[in-house]
């Protein structure tokens, strides 16, 4: 559609429909049309009388030029703001693998819709920072990762036959504990509502539908919280698990040597030699081929990498280029590792990150906003960075690992070690 203009520049007509007050999404639309160098006029507007009734508002939006008008639009659209003339959608065909073409539309990781032969398309795999890839054969788009771009794949170009719906508080959501949480993150927190909130989250899914990720760095084995995360395991708390090299060796060292990087588990000293454990940790591993090997043949009988091999929990371990070894199960290559962390993320409900800045960050980037996620770490840092680079949905608890998950299996009916 072009922008019509204007006595005072360019415009274009757009509306927003759904919880838009209670959610705070119309006000974030206006400041953003004013932050942006335009301006708006309202139309027809109809506010839902109760929290379970929709609002619906018209804008007409204006700006100086059409570059700033297509700046907004495309700003306000990752906020449900759609034109009210509806187009379908641009496709250009990839000419180099690897690449989008020029103008590709870039994902949110809320819900979204394609227009494509006069019908709305849900975009199967929601994820932020990729583009939409069409199959006009079946009708079916989906998200694709620039990598994974292949010549010929039919992408989606500009915004025009593209729609969001933010996740926000629908008609029927209980409200819980999770409400009294109006910052992202803060150390002022009462953590054992907290805590009881996340083990009854963690509860609904084993028992029901949901599916569980854990992601975790080598701290839940260095702060001796190693078996805490091994319970959930066996309990059925953890369907899927992330990590690094670190975390996987660190739990076989304790596993083979009682130590973590050399530091006694039980009395908290240093060992005869220690500081070569988890060299010889891996190496061991090497030799047999696997974690999954040395389960087989009761050399590793303990820890959290066993009971992921005892209870059939898929893992992905991505590699660094700081990692010893690193042991033959982890995946050196990151795009081959963001390729097997996206298969498995397919219906997920809830996300558990456990002390580890860069996985989080990298595995928020790869959930859709309606998987409810928490993330635990002493680092305030950790959740912030989270939150800015888009995983919105993310609810921060500040404070050691080690409390948290013995809290956290005494909520969900165990005994801590």
């Amino acid at each position: 559609m072009t922008p019509t203009p204007h006595a005072h520049g360019f415009s274009d007509d757009v509306e927003l429909a759904g919880h838009i007050i209670d959610s705070l999404l119309l006000p974030k639309v206006l400041d953003e049309i004013n932050a942006l160098g335009g301006d708006y006029l309202s139309h027809d507007i109809c506010i839902g009388h109760n929290r379970r009734d929709p609002s619906y508002v018209r804008l007409t939006v204006t700006a100086p030029t059409e570059e700033c008008l297509e700046r907004i639009l495309v700003s306000i659209g990752q906020h449900g703001a759609v034109p009210v003339e509806h187009h379908d959608i641009r496709i250009e065909a990839a000419d180099i693998a690897g690449a989008f073409p020029e103008g590709f539309y870039a994902t949110t990781n809320e819900p979204t819709e394609i227009r494509f032969g006069g019908k709305w398309i849900p975009v199967d795999r929601q994820e932020m920072d990729c583009g939409i890839t069409l199959d006009p054969a079946s009708g079916r788009a989906r998200c694709v990762a620039m990598a994974d771009v292949k010549i010929g794949d039919r992408i989606v170009v500009g915004r025009l036959g593209t729609r969001v719906h933010p996740v926000g508080r629908g008609s029927g959501e209980r409200r819980h504990s999770f409400g009294f949480m109006n910052s992202t993150v803060s150390s002022e927190k009462p953590k054992h509502l907290t805590v009881r909130e996340i083990a009854e989250q963690m509860r609904r899914a084993a028992e029901g539908n949901g599916r569980i990720l854990v992601v975790a760095g080598p701290a839940v084995v260095h702060t001796g919280s190693h078996e805490l995360l091994s319970w959930l395991i066996r309990r059925g708390y953890v369907h899927v698990l992330f990590a690094g090299n670190a975390l996987a060796t660190h739990d076989i060292e304790q596993s083979f040597y009682g130590t973590s990087l050399g530091i006694s588990m039980e009395s908290g000293g240093s060992s005869d030699e220690g500081h070569e454990h988890h060299l010889r940790s891996i190496n061991r591993i090497r030799r047999l081929g696997g974690i999954r090997q040395a389960v087989e043949q009761n050399l590793l009988t303990n820890g959290i990498m066993y009971e992921c091999i005892s209870h059939n929990v898929p893992f992905v371990l991505a590699g660094s280029i700081r990692d010893d070894g690193p042991l033959p199960d982890v995946i050196t290559d990151s795009l081959v590792a963001q390729t097997e962390m996206r298969e498995l993320v397919q219906g997920v409900t809830f996300c558990l990150m456990i002390a580890t800045t860069l996985h989080s960050i990298a595995v928020g980037n790869l959930l859709p906003a309606w998987v409810k996620t928490v993330c635990v770490d002493i680092n305030p840092a950790t959740v912030t960075k989270l939150a800015d680079r888009g995983t919105f949905q993310s609810i921060g608890l500040v404070t050691d690992v080690e409390p948290f998950l013995r809290i956290l299996v005494q909520e969900l009916g165990g005994t801590s070690p």
